[in-house]
């Protein structure tokens, strides 16, 4: 995990958003600093920390000075014959290539790039090189035309036969956020991937504080919510300037933009209004990515018609019966049908080939994420073999976790311990350490062989008020109490700061005793709810409206993942100096997700922990875990017991926060 960020200085400077649709806009009496940013972004990235600044004079020329000691905030005047500074800031976490590479790098022809992400394919990366190294290089190759950064998709002219920036970003596979200045086009081009698997936070221009800047996370002390800021001076797209007031920071919107800084001085307005530059957005590139993005599943309805699909995968059975009362017929006059049983809707040898895929899917994404490679291998080297646990995953017991156990234990090194990391505010009582327990005991049968280490990371949150200060400057700009709780499991859980029952995980010293996890990858379940209908809303969506009513949320919780919770779910965790990885949200597995009919994705008819998730209940079965099949959904905010305790300290009881609808409730507005 790494840490990167962008200040964008002038005298003063004003941004024009072009179709940046859902960008929002801030404003706050005091700007933050290059040493506040610094020190946060270190946090991410403890390995190395590095600074480029570069300063466009009106001439033309470009100067340049590297490293984190220079002087002031740097702030470009006119008078000076500068018209804006560019300061990047990047901080590296080592996990992949087999030499260190500081940040922000640097290329003979003067560009400049800052990378936070993994890539797992669309780009060639060999087994020796670092992701960034192998992505600036791409980057490097790119036509640098003017049209490229102004315009969507006019075709460039110069015959150069380079790709454009666009179409190399849209290529990669995996989490990416970065900043990259081109320096042949003066173009400064940044951006979030499709699902927003890393996080990028965006302070827009105001007349407090005219900069431009883009960051991983808010220092702590430009974390808060000051709600009754206006923006003042922010030249706008009529399409997201509907919002005057909001916090420092924002969201930066999944995709691929771009500012434009040649000519600035001759495109601005005058120097008392201020230089303008204009926010390009563009469309991404690649055409099954785009597929993606739009979450367009090809089998959503069970009809008559689609019984005899893929040579009779999908025959009815004599069970079937036509209803009208769940589901009116569609527009072609097709019955849709409802089945009473598992053969309802289609056989059992139909859904275990669909469990198959995506088994077949997520194994390789688990493998893609888990490789080690040279720098990694060589850091583990130092450690015994009973201290090497590279990789944890996030573990509650429940169905998401144990598949993941489950399948980083065929993956990995036989030899490497796998640490599971258990949040509990109860103790022993809270359902996620019994179900932890419980979990422990079934990959210890399946996997006898591993050394599997159960990490109890017990708590209470009465103890916790600096710790709550600071996962709040975490979630920033997320700012509910559910945010909050989620924020604090998950916080705690990357730290792996507990206790390991040494019995319990068949240790020869069966004490329990102090543990610290030192694993720098984390694997995490996020994705599974959104993609498989484990949230008790989709139940109620498709008992009111059907499986196209199930399909919509389903979609509309995948598209708006990024802002409910990878931003603040990667800010909490890479904290630490660690990194997450979703398999869940592989593009891979997203497609094959996709591909599946959705009455074999879930059944919504049948009890929960049997119809939800259906068809991540067959592929535990396959790998053998028969309890964790059964597991129900529960979110790790009440699993682990935090919004309980939560509910009690800032409410007074459970009853007055379910009244008050408490997760939803922004802790600003409470407070006051």
């Amino acid at each position: 995990m790494c840490g990167i960020s962008l200040v964008l200085s002038g005298d003063p400077l004003v941004a024009a958003a072009a179709a940046a649709a859902e960008i929002r806009h801030s404003g706050e009496g005091k700007g933050v600093s290059a040493d506040e940013l610094k020190e946060a972004l270190r946090r991410r990235g403890p390995d190395s920390l590095g600074c480029v600044r570069r300063r466009l004079c009106s001439d033309g020329t470009v100067l340049g000075a590297d490293g984190c000691d220079g002087g002031g905030e740097g702030k470009a005047g006119v008078g000076d014959g500068g018209v804006a500074e560019l300061l990047f800031i990047g901080a590296t976490l080592h996990l992949r290539g087999a030499e260190p590479v500081a940040q922000p790098l640097v290329s003979p022809s003067g560009s400049i790039l800052v990378y936070n992400g993994e890539i797992y394919g669309g780009i060639e990366v060999a087994g020796d090189e670092n992701d960034t190294q192998a992505l600036f290089s791409s980057l490097e190759s790119c036509c640098s035309c003017d049209c490229h950064a102004l315009s969507r998709d006019e075709a460039c002219s110069c015959g150069s036969g380079g790709k454009s920036v666009p179409q190399i970003l849209s290529t990669i596979k995996g989490p990416w956020a970065l900043i990259y200045w081109q320096m042949d086009s003066n173009t400064i081009w940044f951006g979030r991937d499709a699902f927003g698997r890393r996080s990028l936070l965006v302070h827009w221009p105001t007349s407090d504080d005219s900069r431009f800047i883009l960051s991983s996370l808010a220092p702590p002390s430009f974390a808060r919510n000051n709600s009754d800021a206006t923006v003042n001076g922010f030249v706008s797209d009529p399409d997201i300037s509907d919002c005057n007031k909001a916090s420092y920071w924002e969201e930066l919107p999944c995709g691929i933009y771009s500012i434009h800084m040649k000519n600035i001085r001759k495109n601005g307005t005058c120097a008392k209004e201020g230089w303008i530059v204009e926010v390009n957005t563009h469309e991404w590139m690649d055409s099954s990515l785009n597929k993606l993005i739009q979450w367009e599943r090809k089998l959503t309805v069970p009809t008559i018609e689609k019984s005899s699909i893929d040579g009779g995968n999908h025959d009815l059975s004599q069970n079937f019966v036509s209803s009208g009362e769940s589901e009116e017929n569609n527009k072609n006059g097709v019955t849709k049908i409802n089945l009473l049983s598992d053969s309802s809707l289609c056989s059992a040898n139909c859904i275990t080939q669909s469990a198959h895929k995506v088994l077949v899917a997520l194994r390789e994404s688990v493998t893609l994420r888990t490789k080690m490679n040279t720098l990694f291998q060589g850091g583990l080297n130092k450690l015994r073999d009973k201290e090497l646990a590279p990789i944890a995953v996030l573990f509650s017991g429940g169905l998401d976790s144990m598949i993941l156990a489950a399948l980083l234990d065929q993956c990995i090194d036989p030899k490497w311990t796998i640490d599971l990391l258990n949040v509990s505010f109860d103790g022993q009582l809270a359902p996620d350490r019994i179900s932890a327990i419980a979990g422990l005991r079934e990959l210890q049968r399946i996997s006898p062989l591993r050394r599997w280490q159960l990490v109890e990371i017990d708590t209470a949150l009465t103890d916790l008020k600096r710790e709550s200060e600071h996962v709040m400057s975490l979630i920033h700009p997320s700012n509910t109490y559910m945010d909050l709780n989620i924020g604090i499991a998950l916080w705690l859980a990357a730290g792996g700061d507990g206790w390991v029952e040494g019995s319990a995980c068949l240790m020869q010293d069966g004490s329990r005793h102090k543990y610290k996890s030192r694993s720098r990858v984390l694997v995490v379940g996020s994705g599974a709810d959104e993609q498989c209908a484990g949230y008790g809303r989709h139940r109620t969506k498709y008992r009111l409206g059907g499986w196209n009513a199930l399909n919509e949320e389903m979609r509309l919780d995948v598209q708006r993942i990024w802002k409910r919770n990878m931003g603040r779910d990667d800010r909490c965790i890479s904290d630490h100096g660690k990194e997450a990885r979703f398999p869940f949200l592989d593009e891979n597995v997203i497609k094959t997700l996709l591909d599946i009919p959705l009455w074999e994705i879930a059944k919504l008819d049948e009890p929960v922990g049997k119809g939800d998730k259906k068809i991540l209940r067959e592929v535990a079965r396959l790998l053998g875990l028969e309890q964790a099949a059964l597991q129900p959904k529960r979110a790790i905010q009440f699993g682990s017991r935090i919004a309980r305790e939560s509910n009690r300290k800032n409410f007074g009881s459970n009853r007055a926060a379910n009244q008050a609808s408490a997760g939803s409730v922004q802790i600003h507005q409470h407070m006051q």
